[in-house]
């Protein structure tokens, strides 16, 4: 970051008063520019004891498999936001979402919040963000051509939990591959 969002002025890193950490500060107006992680939604949609998938259509991992997933927008939910990726990547509309992940990535500055989220139909389709979807049974899903590690540790907890007749979101930290 190089220049104010505010007022255009050339931003300098230092530590502002009262903090403990290096900003992008506006010599300026003044303003402080925080930088915080991104918050990714989104579902493990799920119909008749399968779950949907979609094939990505846009990189990064294209061509890999994904759950509907996707940023959170300012003004959603987390909840909101993970409806709307499931539609925006599979057409998929869900249901009574229940947490099921949160996954923490610090080298990428990202935190994962997945749902547990059943279809409110069998209706599903390809958009521009995935150019194909299908159901799957777990013995059927490609677990070597899962886009992200997010996914595979999702989906192992969705399953396991499923075979325990229990639902305890996982919590955990994912380091660097």
């Amino acid at each position: 970051m190089k220049f104010c969002s505010s007022c255009g002025a050339e931003l300098i890193v230092a530590i502002p008063e009262g903090d403990q950490r290096e900003r992008h500060v506006c010599q300026s107006c003044g303003d402080i520019h925080y930088q915080n992680p991104k918050i990714v939604v989104g579902c493990v949609t799920h119909w008749q004891n399968q779950v949907l998938l979609c094939r990505r259509a846009i990189e990064p991992r294209l061509g890999f498999w994904t759950m509907p997933a996707g940023f959170m927008e300012n003004g959603e939910t987390l909840k909101a936001g993970a409806e709307r990726e499931t539609f925006e990547e599979c057409m998929a509309r869900v249901s009574a979402l229940e947490l099921i992940s949160v996954i923490s990535i610090a080298d990428i500055n990202q935190v994962h919040c997945i749902f547990n989220a059943p279809m409110v139909n069998g209706e599903f389709s390809e958009t521009s963000e995935s150019s194909e979807v299908k159901l799957f049974h777990e013995q059927d899903i490609p677990w070597h051509d899962l886009a992200f590690r997010t996914v595979e540790v999702t989906l192992k907890h969705f399953f396991e939990q499923r075979r325990q007749g229990t639902q305890n979101p996982l919590i955990i930290d994912l380091g660097p591959r």
